[in-house]
């Protein structure tokens, strides 16, 4: 049976309802650290007003009387001081369990959130990826992380507000109700003005939020395509564009500066007013007799010290349009639509697997309404077999291989594999036993080892797909194995370090065809069922290239082989071949079957031979004039041409 759908992560109704229930589900997922940082915050707050009023009893009591010469006062007086001391303690202890457990808490709800997003991103297929630059998604697991949690920093402290608040008016109201009034005249005040800060802060800090992702993805943009800007000589034209993107930021940076400036100001002189009602107030209720100078020390005393508390709870009310716009624009990632759901039946085959698919389309949702990336394919691929998968560029062959490694679902039919629909089969046997190596191929800043294994022992997933695996315990002499069919064992060997050897930023030390042999031994070392080749080689020198494919088809245990090819070099050494135009299966068959009846085919093919030759002319041309000038030639492969 399926799992359930997780719950929707999004807010909605009025502000308060969702400020309301963004603290809430905060606190609901770590209870326990939050019930003791709110319940020293509470400890703080009643031991704050505990002061107020041991200043009070000692001022009536102890200091006025020991003035007036009262020996039983003077006596007192050392009393008074160890109660008050008692009392202080209280406070720093109350203090410090605040500060740990808050912070604690604050650190946690960081993660849980950094979690979901991330592990969303690698649940959504690679449609939902295309449609959002990757500055928008750092932006997401980041400064938006990071605004929706902000306000549970400053939150215990602020509880501990409300019980001194609670308190407080309740020891007022036991002294002089008058007293009491005008002490706690401010807080409709502060109601008033948190409004009226709400209304203006949140569309100011909602745009701040989004200008701050499109600055994080220009400056991505920046930093991927260097190479680029600086070979065609553009750097003032991405410094321009960055710097007008960081002016607007700037400016509403500043924006939201001057809101809050406006706000924090009045927010810290409330304090300060009803500390003066209360000696206005309170020196008439004396002059009366109805209380004592104590008690308006006290109420008095109460008052200053709200001034930091009441701050923590301006904080609180700052944060929280800040933490509602950071929390909508995290929930927006988790609640998205289209996250490929998990399978849960167990395939643990035996050698190579049979690929079938039967009717499968794959269309994507498009402004103008959906596009056609895969139609109607029915394709069997027999376990064992090599299949050459070639069209023209956009003719959705690399669509038609991803579905294979459930990058996505098709819209209709099934992909299987040994019968199974992939839809079925449990995602950790699914990634152990099919691989896909892209054109692309992405280094770790990691050591050569590193980059193969991908995982320690520990943190590979077993059979139940829980933890522990058939890849727990890879061995030098696997990896070994792996790099030498992709014939990489000699350059790896050459390495300072050999195995242990770290390669740069992205493999900046390698050459791009070293890198993609480099992902393919990352996907023999696991010995696939089923070899996904999407263009995997098109840096590597031909000769290499084949070698590399007669070494997968002379292995005992081959995988069967989907390779998207743009070499008739490759082409020639597979089984059969695939025609794919339009998203479609236009014939399929030997080499030497589609040139006689596929004129499509014929003239693909010639385009390839063409290509082909065209490349080894340059490659050629280059080499002899290195060769007279002095120097070795090289291919891109780090050999001797």
């Amino acid at each position: 049976m399926p799992a359930p759908a997780p719950s929707p992560m999004g807010l909605s109704g009025s502000a308060p309802r969702r400020a309301t229930t963004l603290i809430w589900r905060g606190l609901r997922a770590h209870p326990w650290t939050y019930t003791v940082a709110i319940g020293t915050s509470a400890v703080f707050g009643a031991a704050t007003v505990a002061v107020s009023r041991v200043l009070g009893w000692a001022t009536d009591e102890v200091v006025v009387p020991a003035l007036a010469g009262d020996d039983v006062a003077q006596g007192r007086i050392w009393w008074a001081g160890a109660v008050m001391v008692l009392v202080a303690i209280t406070l720093a202890l109350s203090v410090a369990g605040r500060r740990i457990f808050a912070g604690l808490g604050y650190a946690q709800i960081q993660e849980d959130h950094r979690l979901r997003v991330t592990r969303q991103y690698l649940r959504l297929p690679m449609t939902w990826h295309r449609r959002h630059p990757t500055g928008q998604l750092l932006s997401n697991a980041g400064a938006d992380v990071e605004a929706a949690t902000g306000v549970f920093n400053p939150f215990p402290f602020a509880l501990g507000v409300v019980v001194m608040l609670v308190v407080a008016a309740v020891m007022l109201f036991l002294t002089d109700v008058w007293l009491a009034f005008a002490a706690l005249a401010i807080l409709p005040v502060a109601i008033v003005v948190n409004l009226v800060f709400q209304r203006r802060m949140s569309p100011a800090i909602a745009h701040a939020q989004q200008l701050r992702a499109e600055v994080a993805d220009i400056a991505h943009e920046s930093f991927e395509a260097a190479t680029l800007v600086t070979a065609l000589g553009t750097q003032a034209r991405e410094e321009a564009r960055f710097a007008a993107r960081a002016g607007e930021l700037a400016r509403a940076n500043v924006h939201v500066g001057v809101v809050r400036a406006f706000f924090d100001p009045i927010i810290d002189v409330l304090p300060g007013l009803g500390t003066l009602l209360v000696l206005v107030v309170g020196t008439v209720r004396v002059t009366e007799g109805a209380i004592g100078t104590g008690d308006v020390v006290a109420a008095a005393y109460l008052l200053t010290l709200f001034s930091v508390p009441v701050r923590s709870f301006g904080w609180v009310l700052g944060e929280l349009p800040r933490a509602l716009v950071g929390y909508d624009r995290v929930a927006r990632v988790v609640d998205s639509r289209g996250a490929l759901p998990a399978g849960e039946l167990p395939w643990h085959p035996h050698g190579a697997a049979a690929v079938a698919f039967d009717d499968v389309t794959r269309t994507v949702a498009t402004t103008h309404g959906h596009h056609v990336l895969v139609q109607d394919v029915d394709l069997q691929v027999p376990a064992g077999r090599t299949v050459a998968i070639v069209g023209a560029t956009g003719s959705g062959k690399t669509s038609l291989v991803q579905l294979v490694a459930r990058l996505d679902d098709p819209s209709r039919g099934a992909v299987t594999v040994d019968g199974l629909d992939l839809r079925d089969v449990r995602p950790a046997d699914l990634a152990r036993h099919v691989a896909f190596v892209a054109q692309q191929a992405f280094v770790f800043e990691d050591t050569v080892r590193g980059n193969v294994t991908l995982a320690d022992d520990d943190a590979a997933p077993g059979p139940d797909g829980t933890g522990g695996s058939d890849d727990a315990g890879t061995s030098d002499d696997d990896v070994w194995e792996a790099l030498r069919l992709a014939r990489l064992d000699e350059t790896v060997a050459a390495l300072p370090g050999g195995l242990d050897a770290r390669l740069g930023e992205r493999g900046a030390n390698l050459s791009g065809g070293q890198r993609q042999r480099l992902a393919l031994a990352r996907a023999l070392v696991r010995r696939p069922s089923v070899l996904v080749l999407d263009d995997a080689t098109s840096a590597v020198d031909p000769r290499i290239e084949q070698a590399i494919l007669r070494g997968l088809r002379e292995r005992g245990d081959a995988p069967t082989v989907l390779l998207v090819a743009y070499r008739m070099s490759s082409v020639l050494l597979a089984d059969e071949v695939v025609h794919v135009d339009g998203g479609r299966v236009v014939d399929r068959g030997t080499h030497a079957e589609l040139l006689a009846r596929d004129a499509g085919y014929r003239e693909l093919a010639t385009a390839y031979e063409r290509e082909s030759a065209r490349r080894e002319g340059a490659d050629w041309d280059e080499a002899l004039d290195l060769v007279g000038s002095g120097s070795d030639a090289r291919d891109d492969d780090g050999g001797v041409a």
